[in-house]
């Protein structure tokens, strides 16, 4: 395993699973919305919701498209930062329910001067087996791991 000290830095591109689940879902959830026994004005704002939500999920989360999606994260002595096209690096600070798994990494974070934290997923299919194997190393034996930005590169 390299050095905890060394810098560590990831980019990952968009997850084909990731898109199947997710269409899967909004597949069921249409297919719950026209079997149900409701007015169908409800169905209409329900199947109008949907479409919302794959609009701004699709080309923010999964295909990653739009500027603002995040599609690399690093790791060296001023802590964590994740990447996006709009605003390039931005430090973030992860938070405890962040989960480290085989089928996917899933990132809970926090940007300095927000208050409600965001969450992030990155599927083992969406980087090398090698590279997925090394940011799940990297998230469960980093020290400092939850620390506030900031704090990471001062140490305290």
């Amino acid at each position: 395993m390299s050095s905890r000290s060394e810098p560590f830095e990831c980019h990952w591109r968009p997850s084909r699973r990731l898109l199947a689940l997710y269409l899967l879902s909004l597949g069921l959830a249409v297919l719950a919305l026209a079997l149900a026994a409701i007015p169908g004005w409800a169905q209409a704002a329900g199947l109008l919701l949907c479409l919302i939500h794959a609009g701004w999920t699709l080309p923010r989360a999964i295909l990653l498209s739009h500027p603002s999606a995040f599609t690399a994260l690093r790791h060296d002595g001023r802590g964590w930062q994740l990447r996006n096209a709009a605003e390039g690096w931005v430090a973030v600070q992860l938070r405890p329910g962040s989960l480290a798994l085989p089928q996917a990494v899933v990132l809970q974070f926090r940007r300095p001067g927000q208050w409600l934290a965001r969450g992030l997923c990155i599927p083992a299919d969406s980087l090398s087996r090698d590279r997925h194997r090394r940011l799940r190393v990297r998230l469960k034996f980093a020290r400092r791991r939850w620390a506030p930005v900031g704090e990471a590169q001062s140490g305290r």
